[in-house]
């Protein structure tokens, strides 16, 4: 087994508001090793991306706080660097691949210069050498026309090559964890697939660690190792993708996956979890998932579940798992 790059525990995050302060992630923890790829997967509000964003230390408000929990990176807890130890962390150690790339790339700045300008700052190299290689970058996710590229700006490539741009941005510095922000999200499917298999080659060639925040479970079978399920700021399940996908261990996820494009039979309706997530400021008590789970019961309304240890893969954090797995409701068919 290889070994671990990184392990968060009992990672919880904060909003201060005016009327208190609100929990907007709630004891997440997870290991990742060393080539693996794993699927950070729930609905929009889940916490996905504010889970990510915080491993970066990059929360994206001052009200914002890690409160408790520790990320460990090669045995040291980087919640506890100063800002110019993390600055040092991030690009070099840890890349990030942001949403919506159009709001990531500078307007007035060629691809190149950006590229080039993580590169000149944690390595120290000249403003020549560093285009050089910022135009390697974009070769080896294949932007073509590399050494004409560099000089583009950001309105002038298609979505899918600014995507490229921003994979080959976080790349620069060659991180040894890449974290990927629904990196597909508004891309056609023939170029969602080129991504997919872009981060695939990267992994394979350079032994890359992957975190792949998205609410596509399509895109989790493609390409991920292990799946861990959000669901209002808690990590609800855990386990390989084989075995999370063929016999998941939680109402939420096996909603989840009956919901996805190809889950109803023919004419009959796409399957759906009934309601909505709750809002970060109305998370109901006990099992956050009870008011939308037709097989909560009264202890799941009040009885806080924590995520427990199935067997040596897969972990759970519903009270009923045990009694759903032998009513055939839930586990593999």
């Amino acid at each position: 087994m290889s070994a671990k790059v990184l392990e968060v525990r009992d990672l919880e995050v904060t909003i201060d508001t005016p009327s208190g302060v609100l929990t907007a992630i709630d004891g997440v923890s997870f290991d990742l090793r060393e080539g693996e790829i794993l699927g950070l997967v729930g609905e929009s509000g889940s916490g996905k991306t504010l889970t990510g964003r915080a491993l970066m230390r990059l929360l994206p408000s001052r009200k914002m706080a890690i409160r408790r929990g520790t990320v460990c990176l090669n045995g040291e807890d980087i919640t506890q660097f100063d800002e110019s130890r993390m600055r040092g962390i991030r690009g070099r150690t840890i890349g990030m691949i942001f949403q919506n790339p159009s709001s990531h790339l500078d307007p007035v700045m060629t691809v190149g210069k950006q590229i080039a300008e993580s590169i000149r700052f944690h390595e120290g190299v000249s403003a020549r050498e560093s285009l050089s290689r910022a135009a390697e970058f974009l070769r080896q996710v294949d932007i073509p026309d590399p050494d004409v590229r560099l000089n583009s700006f950001a309105h002038e490539f298609s979505g899918g090559m600014r995507q490229r741009a921003m994979i080959a941005m976080a790349l620069a510095c060659r991180p040894k964890i890449l974290i990927a922000d629904e990196p597909t999200t508004a891309l056609d499917v023939t170029v969602q697939a080129q991504i997919l298999r872009l981060l695939l080659g990267l992994r394979e060639r350079r032994g890359l660690s992957i975190i792949l925040v998205t609410h596509d479970l399509g895109v989790v079978a493609q390409t991920c190792d292990t799946i861990a399920v959000m669901y209002a700021g808690r990590l609800v399940e855990r386990a390989p993708k084989k075995e999370l996908l063929s016999g998941p261990l939680h109402p939420y996820t096996k909603g989840l996956i009956a919901s996805q494009p190809g889950g109803a039979k023919p004419r009959q309706q796409l399957p759906s979890i009934s309601g909505q997530p709750p809002s970060l400021s109305s998370f109901p008590d006990g099992c956050r998932f009870h008011p939308r789970c037709a097989f909560s019961k009264a202890a799941c309304q009040t009885e806080i579940p924590v995520l427990e240890q199935v067997d040596d893969s897969h972990q759970t954090a519903c009270l009923r798992w045990h009694d759903l797995v032998q009513q055939k409701v839930l586990g593999a068919a």
